[in-house]
This record gives structure tokens, C-alpha cells and sequence, in this order.
């Protein structure tokens, strides 16, 4: 996934220490995503592929169509990376016993610079999920933890704020 991660100024307060866990109450939890992932983001991220390409495809060109798993390693590499560096943050999705990757959690800078948004979130859960429980419930906890756990002030929640397409046609 190649999304812009280098903001201009500091895009966190120094005193800031970014969350490390959030339960859903469902039996789900996000924590953050990193690359000894590989084994369970791959799966996911083919499973879901169109999906995940209507939303994230214009903008960040990902995932493409064949994704080795060669080059969803860099993508968790850089991320495990940006988010140590406090650049970008990704979060996976699993089940209790972290056996399955059932969605990420996505924290940028926000595209188009920061006069309407300080950070962009966005989400996604696998095909099997989508449009269900734990996807719901996922996206009302996402709202509220970047609300109540982070120090932004004018979150976009791309998807519920502003469509998709949309924000792929943010500069």
C-alpha cells in the first residue's frame, strides 16, 4: 500500500503515546499490525481483494490484483516502521486467539493537507464480516476510541464523513 506519510509539521504532540490495544467486547480486539502478521494479513487482504480495491485502489493503488506475498511483507514492514516513527498507524482485527486477521484500522495524515481534517481514518473488514455485527461494531468503536484515545481534533472518517471516491480525489 503506497500512501503519503511525511507531514509537513509535527503531526502528534511529543507527550503523546499512541494506544496499544482496543477490545470491541465482541471476543475481538485491535492491536498494532506488524510484519510477523504476514501469514494472516495475506490471506485477508487476497480474500478481500475487490473490496478493498473500490476503497483504497484510486488512492493508494492497493492491493493490487496479484499480491505476492513479497510485497505485503514491505507494506507490514513499512507500516510496523511509520507507525515506531509515529509517521501513520495501522491496527489489524483479530479474534481472541489473534488465529485469524479479520481487518485493519488506518490512522494518516490526511490527504489534501490538513485544513479540513487533522487525520484520516479509514477501515475495512474481511468479505465475510462485511455489512454484519462485527463490522458495525467495529466502525461505532473506531469513532469513539480516535474521539476519546487520540489528540485530534477534526478526525475524517472517510466513508461516513466524506465517500470514498471523494477522498481518492484529495490532492
Amino acid at each position: 500500500m503506497a500512501h503519503p506519510t511525511t507531514p509537513a509539521d509535527p503531526w502528534l504532540p511529543s507527550w503523546f503515546r499512541h494506544p496499544t490495544r482496543l477490545e470491541l467486547g465482541s471476543g475481538h480486539h485491535l492491536r498494532p499490525l506488524r510484519a510477523l502478521d504476514l501469514d494472516l494479513d495475506l490471506p485477508a487482504v487476497r480474500g478481500s481483494r475487490e473490496h478493498l480495491w473500490s476503497c483504497f485502489g484510486e488512492a493508494w493503488g492497493w492491493p493490487p490484483a496479484e499480491l505476492a506475498a513479497a510485497d505485503d511483507l514491505c507494506d507490514l514492514q513499512r507500516q510496523e516502521r511509520e507507525m515506531a516513527e509515529r509517521l501513520s498507524f495501522s491496527y489489524a482485527l483479530f479474534d481472541e486467539a489473534e488465529s485469524e486477521l479479520l481487518g485493519c484500522v488506518y490512522l494518516d495524515p490526511p490527504r489534501g493537507g490538513t485544513g479540513e481534517a487533522d487525520v484520516d481514518v479509514t477501515w475495512w473488514v474481511v468479505d465475510a464480516l462485511r455489512g454484519g455485527a462485527v463490522d458495525d461494531l467495529l466502525g461505532a468503536a473506531v469513532v469513539t476510541w480516535v474521539r476519546r484515545c487520540w489528540p485530534f481534533t477534526r478526525p475524517r472518517f472517510v466513508g461516513l464523513d466524506l465517500s470514498w471516491r471523494d477522498w481518492a480525489r484529495l490532492p
